[in-house]
């Protein structure tokens, strides 16, 4: 599946993008569970949730949302206007 990175996300990672096997991952929250695994890029990134959102597939949800079906996930953090 096609994981994308925006903002402070990619910088702290150090990918826009990147091709990964989401494994056993059910839903949005099991998949940053396998990602924080990898390194500590990752587990710095996603160590404050409440400050990342969530596309599937282009489509806002939540971190309970199941991954099935989906081909693209997209991380990014909580957008503001003015």
């Amino acid at each position: 599946m096609k994981v994308l990175y925006f903002a402070w996300l990619r910088e702290r990672i150090g990918v826009g993008a990147e091709d990964v096997d989401a494994g056993g991952a059910a839903t949005v929250a099991d998949l940053i569970e396998t990602l924080k695994g990898r390194d500590a890029r990752y587990a710095a990134a996603f160590g404050d949730l409440s400050a990342v959102r969530v596309a599937l597939d282009q489509e806002q949800a939540e971190l309970d949302a199941s991954l099935a079906g989906a081909r693209e996930v997209a991380f990014f953090p909580p957008v503001t206007g003015g």
